[in-house]
């Protein structure tokens, strides 16, 4: 036992030297397979990378069978080549399989995963889940038709539009678009807790034929509630969409001069406190306008002027007192309706022109 071991142990280390290379070739065949054996080999990782390799491995095997069977004519390399073929193909098989049970169903959805959620780095088992709590459908709104009306419609689910665009309008008066991929009702979701109950506040109706999805309420508060990265996921996703409905009123709000009024920019309170003021000092002054010097201009406020004795106490905001809100007329927007009303007024924002003076 002991003179064998020896003897496939000096075999292994030292194995006889060949007394001379073959001139002859193993054929096409052989080489066709070690060159796609060569290819497989270059496949990543993941499940896709292994689908690379197994994919390649598959026909180089079956060359390498072949040459053991027509060339070599060995039945042990033909019998391992076989086997490995086999081994190869129940591999794809499986990958496939799993692909097909983790991947998404429907088009739609697909195209709705790598176009948002796939983008913010969430698994596809998450956005399974996500899915399966709108039960993986897809609801169609024909133009004309009506997602809402507003004060008589419930507010008891969520809904995100996959392609389209909707009107939403306030007494007749048209507010915004809503886009493909954005909520419909974010603002009244984020508006009610999940034990209160309440009606929408404006009116959606289909601008051209849409498809959305929508969560019902309870079914996605159960869901949020058992699963902290949906409840975050979701609350990125309703902030960033109510960020943008407000941009999207933001461009309505142009006055006469063609300046856009900026939200970002102090509120109208805040711009027209000062010429308010201004207007109070000057109505007491003689002719009905303020008191000026020499050069024309009007003398600084008795709070501005420089005293070193004592500081100037600041004098108190004033209040602006709230007015009955006038019918509008139809057919003009009740934005553009107050802007004019302070169009005129000294010291606004109307007065620059752009809003870079303003700030200044």
């Amino acid at each position: 036992m002991s003179a064998d071991n020896a003897t496939l142990l000096d075999s292994l280390l030292f194995p006889p030297l060949c007394g001379g290379w073959s001139n002859r070739t193993e054929g096409a065949i052989y080489h066709l397979g070690s060159t796609i054996l060569f290819l497989g080999y270059m496949g990543g990782s993941g499940a896709y990378g292994c689908l690379f390799i197994f994919g390649f491995l598959s026909p180089a095997f079956l060359c390498l069978a072949l040459w053991g069977r027509l060339t070599l004519c060995g039945a042990d390399v033909f019998t391992w080549n076989l086997l490995l073929l086999l081994a190869c193909l129940l591999q794809i098989y499986h990958l496939l399989y799993r692909l097909h049970r983790e991947g998404v169903r429907g088009e739609e959805l697909a195209a709705l995963y790598q176009a948002v959620y796939l983008p913010l780095g969430v698994p596809v088992h998450v956005f399974k889940e996500i899915s399966h709590a709108f039960g993986d459908r897809v609801v169609e709104l024909r133009a004309g038709e009506t997602y809402a009306v507003e004060g008589k419609t419930p507010i008891d689910q969520l809904s995100f539009l996959l392609s389209g665009r909707i009107n939403v309008s306030l007494e007749g008066q048209f507010l915004h678009y809503i886009h493909r991929h954005q909520f419909l009702d974010s603002p009244e979701w984020e508006s009610l807790r999940p034990n209160e109950e309440g009606k929408f506040q404006v009116t959606l109706t289909a601008e051209e034929d849409s498809r959305f999805v929508s969560w019902r309420r309870r079914r996605l508060y159960m869901l949020i509630s058992k699963q902290r990265y949906v409840a975050r996921l979701f609350s990125v996703m309703l902030g960033y969409d109510i960020a943008e409905k407000l941009y999207n009123l933001n461009n309505k709000l142009y006055i006469k001069s063609g300046v856009l009024l900026d939200i970002r920019l102090p509120s109208l309170y805040h711009v027209l406190a000062p010429s308010s003021q201004g207007s109070e000092g000057g109505s007491g002054s003689d002719g009905g306008g303020g008191a000026r010097d020499r050069r024309g201009r009007e003398p600084a406020p008795a709070y501005q002027s420089p005293d070193p004795a004592q500081p100037p106490p600041l004098p108190p905001y004033p209040e602006l007192e709230a007015e009955p809100e006038p019918e509008l007329p139809s057919g003009e927007d009740s934005t553009s309706l107050v802007l004019e009303d302070f169009a005129d007024v000294a010291g606004s924002l109307v007065d620059y022109g752009s809003e870079r003076d303003y700030l200044r």
